[in-house]
Order: structure tokens, then sequence, then C-alpha cells
């Protein structure tokens, strides 16, 4: 449509704006047919570019969400590769050093309520890059930390910027995302996670065999660089905005459990993300070790086999977000929490290196499978004005129930009965969370409150 057509229709029309079409009798019979033609065609372009822009700004959001959880992965991981060392260097035994990542998840779980707490007042965004730059720094520092106290210390700093990245990772892809497409976003994010596990599975023994342990601390801090360039092109949730717009009160902690019916909610969202990291950490922590240490695999070994486990898992992710799409979100998380309590129980039974190889894969696939779905479930049950709140309050309060408690449990039962044994255990806790699901109500392709 021409300029010249453009300003004769809006002539026609009595109106100020090209694309404000009157629809009355005597608009109608002033305006051609070609000048009707002509609004619609441009309608139709605005209408189409607005909803491309939209969905390109819904992916680059997602993504901006992802590396930060990739963070979350790559720094967990590291922690798992670089125990041996520590134990070394520091002195201290298995169970010392399991308290490591326990203390990281302490310090995620204070992180969470605090930064979770701001994003609901000042942004998702804004609260996500400064969570970054806290990681990035005191994850530089653990690389010089001289004694065990210290490491400590910055372990937990560094657990008080990464608490954010799943919680407002998740908000963040739950109100981009449109309410048929939802489950696949939050899993998108989920896999940021396995994609930061993977490169410290790849990354891990040529830089210990360059650098030492402390080397994989010295290199964290180059994609927490990268995720703060990223997140300066990305602005705020639209829903946010309006909701920030509003003038409405933001949630608060309390305000999670002010009624009976989001008590509950908070609870049973509590347990199941205390199941699922139970799970992941209290396998994941002690893998390398064990696969190392009791069946006598290299460390080069260690990573492939983990490598291998956490790619099943990234295609356990996808599948799973298509599932709670497609059938629901219930029957999803009943599938896997099946498959993933079945799978652990057979992997602690393996020792053939190429059943070990198969054995990981089906493993990872179920057990972490499920972890886009709690981003998912806690959006759809809590408002916009508390959704930062709620994701990194109630998934990092399980996050570090069963996370922290997970990897000092299996070397306490491990010392008696092995590793085997000890992360054959891991399998029952599943039932709870089966259990559990059944009181979360389906909200599958509701729009968000």
């Amino acid at each position: 449509m021409s300029f010249t057509t453009t300003l004769i229709c809006s002539k026609q029309v009595g109106s100020p704006h090209p694309l404000r079409l009157r629809t009355t009798t005597s608009n109608k019979e002033a305006m051609s047919g070609e000048c009707i033609d002509s609004v619609r065609e441009e309608r139709r372009t605005m209408t189409h570019n607005n909803a491309s822009e939209m969905k390109h700004y819904s992916g680059w959001a997602v993504f901006s969400a992802a590396i930060g959880h990739a963070l979350d992965g790559l720094d967990l991981m590291i922690l798992s590769f670089a125990l041996s060392g520590i134990m070394a260097s520091f002195n201290i035994d298995n169970t010392t050093a399991g308290t490591l990542t326990s203390i990281t998840l302490a310090g995620a779980f204070v992180g969470g309520l605090i930064f979770g707490t701001l994003a609901d007042r000042f942004g998702r965004i804004t609260m996500l890059t400064y969570s970054v730059i806290f990681f990035g720094l005191f994850t530089l520092c653990s690389a010089f930390a001289p004694n065990f106290w210290l490491m400590a210390i910055f372990r937990f700093m560094a657990g008080l910027g990464i608490g954010a990245e799943f919680g407002l990772g998740m908000a963040i892809a739950s109100e981009v995302s449109s309410p048929e497409n939802r489950a696949k976003a939050s899993s998108a994010v989920g896999l940021g996670f396995q994609v930061g596990v993977l490169v410290a599975a790849l990354a891990s023994a040529p830089i210990i065999n360059a650098f030492g342990w402390r080397g994989l601390f010295a290199v964290g801090i180059i994609p927490a660089i990268i995720a703060v360039i990223i997140r300066k092109s990305v602005p705020e949730p639209p829903i946010f905005e309006r909701h920030k717009a509003s003038g409405k009160r933001h949630g608060n902690l309390a305000d999670l459990f002010r009624t009976p019916t989001r008590a509950k909610y908070s609870i049973v969202i509590i347990v199941l993300s205390t199941v699922q990291n139970a799970g992941y950490f209290g396998i994941m922590t002690w893998l390398p070790k064990y696969l190392n240490s009791e069946l006598g695999l290299s460390l080069t070994s260690t990573g492939m086999w983990t490598a291998l486990t956490v790619i099943g898992m990234m295609i356990g992710i996808s599948v799973f977000g298509w599932l709670a799409d497609k059938a629901g979100r219930r029957p999803a998380f009943w599938i896997f929490q099946i498959g993933a309590a079945a799978a652990v129980l057979i992997y602690s039974q393996l020792h053939d290196p190429t059943a070990l190889l198969f054995g990981g894969f089906f493993m990872g696939m179920f057990a972490n499978g499920m972890i886009g779905g709690y981003g998912t479930l806690i959006a759809e049950l809590f408002p916009t004005e508390m959704r930062g709140t709620a994701q990194t309050a109630l998934y990092n309060a399980g996050r570090f129930i069963g996370g922290a408690s997970a990897p000092v449990c299996i070397p306490i039962i491990a010392a008696t009965h092995g590793f085997g044994f000890a992360i054959g255990c891991v399998a029952c806790i599943y039932v709870i969370a089966f259990i559990a699901m059944f009181f979360i109500p389906e909200k599958k392709g509701v729009a968000l409150d």
C-alpha cells in the first residue's frame, strides 16, 4: 500500500490514522473498494509483523533464561568433578566434601528468596542479571580458596547468585509463551541446565589435567559474562509490565501460605522439588566418583559416561515438555516418575561398561526429564504478583532439602553397603512424588493470572 493511497484512504474515512477503519454505512459508501482492500491488507500485515516480533521476543527471552540455567548446571557439575582434587588439597573425607554441594544449595535457597521477591517488584530480567554477576564473582573466588572454610564461604556466596536462575528463568519462559506451548518453553529452560552439565562433563578432564581442579572454577566466570551481555537486549515479559503498571501490591513469602489452597499447593511443590533434587543431586554428585573408584573407570571415561547420561536427560526433558502440553501435566509426571524409579533401581545393579552406557542414558532420561515441569506447575498455580517469589522460594526449598541431604546421606549409606546400594535407595523416593501429584489440579492450556 503506497503512501498516496494511505493518505487518500485516511481522508475518506475521516480518520487521522490510516488504520482506524470505521464501519459506518456512510464511510463504507464513501470509501472506494480499493481503499478498503488496501487498509485491510495493511492491517493483516501489521498483525503478522506483531505476531512475528512476539515470537522472536519469546524465543530470545527463553534462550536468555536457558543460558542462566546452564550456568547452574555447569557450576554444580564442575564441583562434582573437582571433589577428588578438593579432598586431596584440603585433606577432607567424602562426607565433608559432600557438604560443599549442600552449602552451595543452602546459598541458592537464600538467594532464591532474595532475588525472587525482588523480581516481583523490579523485574525478572533485571534480577537475573544481578544474580549472575554475583555468581560469576564468587565462582572465580572459589578457584583461589586457600582452605576448606573459605571454599565453603565462596560456595555459599556463589549459591546466592545461582539461586535465581531456575525460578526466574522458569517464570520468564512461562510468561512469554502461549498456553499450548508453556511446558515446552519451560522444558527448554531445563535443557539449559543439562547443556551446562554436558559442557562440564566434557571439559572437566582436560581442564583438570592442564590446570588442576582450581582451573574449573576459574573458567566459570566466562559463561557468566556471556549471560550478562545477552540479557542486556531482552526486555521484561509484557505480563509483568502490565502488572507493574497496574500498581497492584507485590507478593511476598507469607502470601504463598495465606490461604488453605495456596498452602496446599506450596507444600506439594516443595515435596515434588525435594524428590526431584534428592534424586538428581544424590546420583550426579557421586556418580563420577562411583564409576571411577568402585568400577575402575578413568576420569576421561567417567566424563564420557556422565555425558551420555546427560544426553538422556536432554531427550527426556524434550519428550516431557511435549507430553505435558499434549496429554497434560499430571499424566506426564506419573509416567516419568514410574520410569525414574525403575531406571535408578536397575542402574544401581549394573557393572558391565556397555550396560552402564545404556542404563545411564535411560536413567537420565526419566530421573531428570521432569525438570521443566516444575516451572510450568508453579507458573499456573500462582499469579503474576507472586510468581517470581513462588518459583524461586518453593523450588529452592525443595532443592535445598533434597539436594543438600542426598549428597551427604549417600556416602554414609555407601560406607557400609557400597555406592551401588546407596544409589539404588533413591528409587524409593519417586513413590512419594507419584502420590503428591494427586493434589495438583490439571491446568493444561489455561491462561496465566
